[in-house]
Formats: structure tokens, sequence, C-alpha cells
């Protein structure tokens, strides 16, 4: 049965010639072969790994995608299907309908997956709606399927201490804000959660004696830096914090602890100190969060750099080492979150 399900995502003469005798192996070939998503991934065949790598880095989608495909596939490098959907969910954010396309691939083939038709169906569904004409002829096949409890991309949260601190009705409604634009934002939400735990303890109202207010403890003029008009709105807050995060980790390579150091006591002393300033306050604060969250790295791209002043008001992994960043603006010297 699945053989002739296969087979059937096939052009018309070759599928009449397919409805002989053939291998899985080559049915997935074939197939592979006329996915329009590697015609894409072929204008960047000329480039290096490294290029590619460099490139998916900076948010480059088109890059994004190439990189999966190497990697689903195993071209020119390993194959990690679990790397792989990590860029395409990457380029997920920044509208690929490629990258939508080859998620739902992958959950309907079951290559390097868990066979998952649900998400088959949402990811091919999103890529429909984008204009796709391969997904919009296969997404009828899973019509009349529930939604899937997961996409695939969004990180799940897993914090062993948040029922606890976290059990009211606003609360858990502050953790599905949290999710939502952390996918946005290419963010673990984890990492988010777990700052705002220490930050304010979850309390939207929270003003601390320096003047930092919200969700996110935001300074005045760190909201201002990062396009938040109104700190006290608990999304645009959240917003700020994510801007502030998302850059930090751009400009400290992804080390979680620096970003930490940073946010609480400022980049301009952690660059100052060559690491976590020896403050009390700031020791404690990064012990903290390292604890609740569980990790020392987490992923980010270079053009994260340039998104300084955002609008919080509106909505917006690596196989090789990793080049540097190139830092184009001098590190602020306004005040971290906490002065």
């Amino acid at each position: 049965m699945l053989h002739n399900c296969l087979v059937n995502f096939l052009p018309g003469e070759l599928n009449r010639f397919m409805r002989s005798s053939i291998t899985w192996s080559a049915i997935l070939v074939i197939i592979l072969l006329f996915q329009p998503g590697r015609i894409m991934a072929g204008s960047y065949l000329h480039l290096s790994l490294s290029q590619l790598q460099s490139l998916a880095e900076q948010g480059d989608p088109t890059a994004q995608v190439a990189l999966g495909e190497a990697l689903e596939h195993g071209e020119g490098v390993g194959r990690n299907p679990a790397l792989a959907i990590e860029w395409y969910c990457r380029a997920v954010t920044r509208g690929s309908v490629e990258a939508q396309r080859n998620l739902g691939w992958m959950y309907f083939s079951g290559q390097g997956v868990s066979r998952d038709d649900r998400r088959a169906g949402y990811w091919l569904g999103k890529a429909a709606a984008g204009g796709d004409e391969f997904s919009r002829q296969q997404v009828k096949r899973f019509s009349g399927l529930r939604p899937p409890k997961g996409d695939g991309c969004t990180k799940r949260v897993n914090l062993p201490w948040l029922k606890k601190r976290c059990g009211g009705k606003k609360c858990r409604d502050i953790v599905r804000l949290v999710k939502s634009l952390s996918r946005v934002n290419g963010l673990d939400p984890n990492l988010v959660l777990a700052v705002i735990s220490a930050e304010s303890a979850f309390n939207a109202s929270a003003l601390s004696s320096k003047g930092a207010c919200g969700l996110m403890q935001l300074m005045p003029a760190t909201a201002h830096r990062f396009g938040v008009e109104d700190p006290w709105d608990p999304e645009q807050n959240i917003r700020g914090g994510m801007a502030y995060l998302r850059w930090l980790l751009a400009y400290f390579e992804g080390d979680v602890e620096r970003v930490l150091a940073a946010y609480n006591a400022g980049e301009q002393r952690v660059r100052k100190y060559g690491g976590v300033p020896p403050f009390p306050e700031t020791l404690a604060y990064v012990k903290r969060i390292l604890r609740d969250y569980g990790k020392v790295s987490h992923r980010y791209e270079k053009a994260w750099l340039k998104n300084t002043r955002t609008t919080a008001s509106a909505a917006t992994p690596s196989i090789l080492p990793a080049n540097p960043p190139v830092i184009s603006a001098t590190p602020s010297a306004m005040p971290g979150i906490d002065g």
C-alpha cells in the first residue's frame, strides 16, 4: 500500500513505468530527484561547506535550506537528519516555503525521523499555502487528520521547576506567549523562561529600585534600544528582552554564561573583565539561571547583531567550527538590564 502511495508522488509517464517491480531505495532516490526544493538548493552547489555554513549562520534562508539538504541526504558531509531539521526550522522562521516542504517530506517518508503523517500534512499544508505546487498536490493525502501535537520545530518546554513557580492561569499564558515568540525569534523558550523567572518571578508588574520593569526587567535605555514602546505591555516586554538576548547571543557567539552576565551587568563590563564580572549579584544571577536552564551554549546567527533597533511593539547547529561573528558596532556603553 505504501509502495503505491510513494509511486503516486511521481509524474505521469514515470509513474506508469514505476508500477513494475522496484526496490524501495530506487523509489526514494527518484522521488528525491523530483523534489522541486532540490533544484533550488542547486544554486548553492558551487559553494564549499564552510561558505554554505557561513551564509546559513548569517541568516540566509536559501543557504539554510541547502545546508539542511546536504545534511539530510549526506551530500559531502555525514548524514544528520536531526541537524537537517534544525536548519530547515531556522529557514522556516524566515518564511522559506522550500523548508516547509522539505520538513513535510521528511515526516512523510520517515527517512531519518519517525514517520508522522500529521506533521507531514501540517508542513505540506503550510508550503501549499505559500504557493508551492508540489505541496498543494500532495497535501490532499492528509486531509481529515488532526493537527499535530508539535510541529517538530518549536522547542519543548521541559523545565522541571516550572509548574511549581508558574501555576496560575496568567503565568501559563506567559509561558504560551514565550513559546510562540521563541519560535519566531529562534530562541529556546527554556532559556527565556529561566531568565524571566530570575528577573521578575513571572510578575509582569515587577519594578526594581533601579527602574527595570516588567517580566524581563528592561531598563528604559534597553527598552528604547530594542524598540519597546510600552515596557509594561507583557508581549512588548518579552519581545524586547528576546531581542536583547538574540543580540547578546550573536555577540558572545552562543556563550550562555557571558550572555547572562551581560544581560545582568552590561556587555561592556563582560568585555572589561573577560567574562563574568566579579559582582556578587551577577555571579549569583548567572549561577541560578545556568542551573535552571541546564545548558551553556545556544545557537545564534550573525545577522542578529544587525537587529539592534527593532520594533518590539510589532510582530517579527553547526557541522563545522563556527566562524567568529563580524562585530559591526561597538558594544553599547549603556548599562545592562539591572544597571
